[in-house]
């Protein structure tokens, strides 16, 4: 198996983070560094930080309304709070699917199961990921169109999206954002690539998952229906 498939379905992080860390010199298969494409067995001896994996047991799957003012990490370097803090002392070893900005707010999903991380952050899957997104001054339908159509952020366009205006008045506008891709800041920057700003984001929705019935700042364990639908999204 894949070092980096290894390290996820171990619950480290998702197969991604998983590839940070191989390039940074944190995992070590057998006391040696090893590469990316490196493949492992249950038999060889992995560590992370020098702190040892292995294969868990069952996974686990939560659903967090992230409030603002958290990082999607299991650990930060510079004290922040992280997600990890508003789950229950029950909670095993699991990790957040992709990242919400310290800013903003809504749903997201923590799991153990790297191979469901992998499929719900994975570009090619095209998973649906929908925002409110609160723009300052409003937003005319012109500059929508530009958003639906693709802008240039960090010299590539994104993909085309929906987008429509859901309340709006003189101050602000209140838009509903759909993308299929997960860049850095992407529903941020689309916007500023047309001259407004995002003063409030949260995501509330992944495929047709939603926050109902969720406080901000709670989680709770996904349904089995859940699971199985967010598998075959």
């Amino acid at each position: 198996m894949r070092i980096n498939k290894f390290l996820a379905e171990c619950g480290v992080a998702s197969r991604r983070q998983c590839d940070e860390m191989i390039k940074n010199g944190e995992v070590l298969v057998n006391g040696k560094p090893c590469g990316l494409g490196a493949d492992v067995t249950d038999k060889d001896e992995v560590t992370v930080n020098g702190k040892h994996v292995h294969h868990e047991g069952k996974k686990e799957y939560y659903i967090l309304n992230k409030p603002k003012g958290y990082v999607c990490t299991v650990s930060d370097d510079k004290g922040r709070k992280t997600v990890m803090d508003l789950l229950p002392s029950r909670a095993g070893r699991v990790f957040p699917v992709g990242r919400l900005d310290y800013d903003t707010e809504g749903l997201l999903i923590l799991t153990s199961d790297g191979d469901l991380a992998f499929r719900l952050t994975h570009p090619k899957n095209e998973i649906p990921k929908t925002y409110i997104a609160k723009i300052e001054g409003g937003v005319s339908e012109a500059e929508l169109d530009k958003v639906r159509g693709g802008v240039v952020i960090d010299g590539k366009r994104t993909g085309k999206c929906n987008a429509r205006v859901v309340e709006q008045d003189k101050n602000f506008a209140k838009v509903s954002v759909t993308i299929t891709e997960g860049r850095n800041r992407q529903v941020r920057k689309m916007f500023e690539a047309v001259g407004k700003q995002v003063v409030f984001l949260k995501r509330v929705k992944i495929g047709e998952l939603t926050l109902r019935g969720l406080d901000r700042g709670a989680c709770r364990p996904l349904s089995d229906e859940e699971i199985k639908y967010l598998k075959y999204l």
